[in-house]
């Protein structure tokens, strides 16, 4: 697991089922009134399974508090700004999914057309395709599934990290009112991706809803309610075989 934070931050099918006037800062203000701003400085991943899956993630900052750069010890992604806009991001590597933290198989928050929000605009029901091989057909096809999501009532722990990357700004000048032909379709998906609050457990269903897969994070809180520790358990629900992560946060003093 790579996690990377480009300015394409999700790829994307380019579908979408809800429109908000509201911009991104907006809704997660009005589902975390208050919070606290938060930068993320390091973000480790420790597998109970296997130690070659472990990850530390390093993000530094430049003396404006924007995000300069974000390394996994092998590779690095740059981000350039001009005139405390984001222009670009340099480096190879994937990016800062939600899924990756979690370690899915699937793809949900990468290609997935949302079918239903809650009351905070947190992304719950989500319809997604997947691309597998037909032993039977002996060729490639394309499956459907469909993941649900429940959250704590915490912020997004990513948010003002992604803000001091310039990418909130830039999720802020989405118009989902608009075509997606005159706006790029990865930074629209992005957009209706975003949750505002933080995800607990995901539940993935094949095409019949049955559930298939299933992962539950449970998180140590500080006292601005961020995530300071968290146990993650990966269900295979078919075959009953589990992984178990531990995510450890550290945050800007």
């Amino acid at each position: 697991m790579k996690l990377k934070l480009q300015i394409t931050l999700l790829t994307v099918l380019a579908v979408f089922m809800s429109c908000s006037e509201d911009s991104a800062t907006d809704e997660f203000n009005q589902a975390n009134q208050n919070a606290t701003v938060k930068l993320i400085t390091n973000l480790s991943v420790v597998s109970a399974q296997d130690a070659s899956e472990n990850q530390s993630v390093t993000i530094n900052y430049n003396g404006n508090n924007q995000v300069s750069n974000i390394t996994d010890g092998v590779e690095t992604s740059i981000l350039v700004y001009d005139n405390d806009n984001l222009t670009n991001v340099t480096g190879e590597g994937e990016t800062l999914n939600v899924e990756e933290l979690y370690e899915s198989p699937y793809d949900a928050f990468e290609t997935g057309e949302v079918l239903q929000y809650d009351s905070n605009m947190n992304p719950v029901s989500i319809r997604f395709l997947e691309e597998e091989f037909d032993f039977v057909a002996n060729t490639m096809s394309v499956v459907e599934y469909f993941a649900e999501i429940e959250y704590d009532a915490t912020p997004n722990p990513f948010f003002y990290t992604l803000e001091a990357a310039g990418i909130i700004d830039v999720l802020d000048n989405v118009d989902l009112n608009f075509s997606m032909d005159v706006q790029a379709p990865e930074i629209v998906q992005a957009r209706l991706l975003l949750p505002t609050n933080n995800i607990k457990k995901i539940t993935y269903k094949d095409e019949d809803l049955t559930p298939i897969y299933q992962i539950v994070a449970n998180y140590v809180y500080d006292a601005q309610n961020y995530p300071s520790t968290g146990t993650v358990t990966s269900t295979d629900l078919e075959d009953d075989s589990v992984s178990v992560y531990t995510t450890t946060f550290t945050y800007m003093e």
